[in-house]
């Protein structure tokens, strides 16, 4: 039921975001990704702190050199304390080129977790399934315990 509900309210949210006129031009799909990050925090009722920002010397720290990438949307999330990997980042980027290069520094954060960053056997294999998707000048990184699958339809089905 709650996949079902992900995905009608990321069909909604899509729906809505492509409204608008037509120039001649080829559209590209705007997403807002802060509707889209409360969505998931209703569904998932990560209300109340659980989930906090990753800013500052945290984000420099555990993603390097993805604060240097300008972002037009920027979303990074983190439960403030838990033993859960559920490690969350949603950017829309100025090109493709900056997406792409956004995405290799997520994927390498999952493989260093992945790799024994994460230190217990049950997080290091969670973040083993952790994923990256790049939709044109968008990118989100997906590790999630308990989540997965299903954030990481939601976040493609926004844009189809």
């Amino acid at each position: 039921m709650k996949k079902t509900m992900v995905l009608l309210l990321a069909g909604l949210m899509l729906m809505l975001s492509a409204c608008g006129g037509n120039s001649g031009k080829q559209e590209t799909t705007q997403v807002d990704l802060q509707a889209y990050w409360d969505t998931l925090q209703e569904t998932y009722k990560w209300n109340e702190g659980y989930m906090v920002d990753i800013e500052g010397e945290m984000l420099e720290a555990y993603y390097p050199g993805l604060g240097d990438i300008a972002a037009k949307q920027f979303i990074a999330k983190m439960p403030m304390m838990s033993s859960v990997v559920n490690e969350m980042v949603f950017m829309e980027c100025e090109t493709e080129d900056d997406a792409a290069l956004a995405a290799a520094l997520l994927q390498d954060r999952i493989t260093t977790q992945a790799e024994g960053g994460a230190w217990y056997p049950e997080s290091m294999e969670a973040w083993g399934r952790g994923i990256v998707i790049q939709q044109g000048t968008y990118v989100a990184m997906i590790a999630s315990a308990e989540h997965q699958d299903e954030i990481a339809e939601s976040f493609t089905a926004l844009f189809q």
